[in-house]
């Protein structure tokens, strides 16, 4: 592929890995779209937005759903519904994307307080530092009301980290005990949910709403469903409206999403794999700081260390010069995203760019890629594969 990439460069290979919101429509979606059956969906009557809000609601074994343009909106909304009176307290995570990602719109807009706990590196929340922040109701004259926790699954700014179901389920009956609402931001809960092996309906069981966005690792072109009960999402509808995000032929857009749901689910263990492998090699690069056992699904994080012979900035303006795109999170630390348009080529040549920006020889880079290629013969069992020396 022949890119010009934001320094007017020519290069002749791309591989963006900010986000796996950066992929494009696949044909199949794009066919979709210009074939969609629509109507007018804030009427309530446009058949593809129909299609995927039911198929969302039965895979995530909810009541019904509702397409939203996006995540933020998503949770936005979620905690607008369960949050109906100002002066509300959600608990969340203090790395969560709502607290962080998303313009404070739960206050701003909702006049709704967050209480933060501090999140794990695993992306958990300990169950006591949860109960602990639940407000006592005694104290409701100088009190915010608890009224909703939040998680996030998977945990993106943990590095992807996944939630398990017996953690999930403590959650849910906690929130129970004290008649709170349980809400999860699942941006990629498809990511989690392949990563876990355990279905999406089971992850999200406990919760009373669950926010999913379709643009990021199943790679639709635009939208996230919100699911929950029936009179969740009629509430649910009248604040997308409120918000501005009642849109028309909507169904042109719900067309790509279900195509990604239908198709692109199964292509995230290969993403997984791509991103272990990535960060295998990375692992490898004196300068480079990670943690390879945390990478469970399509992020990676790491940090340039200190004394390294180069900066984290300037290797972000090193590897765009060579077409890579990354997202430089701090001075020192770097973030990239695996996703179904990237390659096991592509992930070589990032390797190689990275060897190159540290200084790496042909040599050294060639037996990195063979170490690399013999643990993946290895951890896939590939028998009768041809055999590379591993010493």
């Amino acid at each position: 592929m022949v890119a010009e990439n934001r320094h007017s460069r020519m290069v002749t290979k791309m591989v963006d890995l900010r986000s796996d919101t950066v992929t494009k429509p696949t044909e199949a979606m794009r066919a979709a779209m210009a074939n969609a059956e629509v109507d007018d969906d804030v009427l309530g009557y446009d058949p593809s937005a129909l299609r995927l809000e039911t198929e969302m609601a039965k895979i995530t074994g909810k009541e019904a759903g509702l397409f939203v343009p996006s995540g933020t909106m998503g949770n936005l909304i979620s905690v607008l519904v369960h949050c109906n009176i100002r002066g509300s307290e959600v608990i969340l995570g203090n790395n969560s994307h709502i607290h962080i990602y998303e313009n404070g719109g739960i206050s701003t807009i909702g006049g709704v307080h967050p209480r933060t706990v501090k999140n794990n590196e695993d992306g958990t929340m300990d169950i006591d530092l949860i109960e602990a922040a639940i407000r006592d109701p005694r104290g409701e004259i100088v009190y915010p009301t608890t009224r909703l926790i939040c998680l996030e699954n998977s945990q993106a700014n943990c590095g992807g980290r996944c939630l398990s179901v017996e953690y999930t389920d403590k959650v849910g009956e906690l929130a129970k005990k004290h008649g709170l609402k349980l809400h999860i931001d699942g941006a990629r809960i498809f990511n989690a949910s392949v990563a876990l092996g355990v279905p999406v309906s089971r992850l999200v069981q406990d919760a009373d709403s669950v926010s999913v966005c379709l643009s990021k690792g199943i790679g639709a072109p635009v939208g996230s469903v919100i699911v929950g009960s029936k009179s969740f999402i009629a509430k649910a509808r009248i604040l997308r409206k409120t918000l501005g995000g009642g849109m028309r032929q909507v169904g042109i857009l719900c067309a790509a999403a279900l195509v990604a749901v239908q198709e692109n689910v199964s292509k995230l263990e290969d993403d997984h794999k791509k991103a272990k492998m990535l960060a295998e090699g990375l692992n490898q690069i004196k300068g480079l700081r990670l943690n390879v056992a945390a990478v469970e699904t399509n992020i990676i994080y790491f940090d340039v260390v200190e004394g390294a012979k180069i900066t984290a900035e300037t290797l972000c303006k090193n590897l765009e010069q060579h077409g890579i795109f990354v997202m430089q999170e701090s001075p020192i630390s770097i973030r990239v995203v695996l996703h179904h348009q990237i390659s096991a080529s592509d992930v070589q040549y990032t390797l190689s760019c990275f060897k190159q920006a540290f200084g790496w020889g042909a040599r050294g880079y060639r037996h990195l890629v063979e170490e690399i290629a013999c643990h993946k013969l290895s951890s896939e069992n590939a028998h009768g594969a041809e055999s590379l020396n591993c010493s």
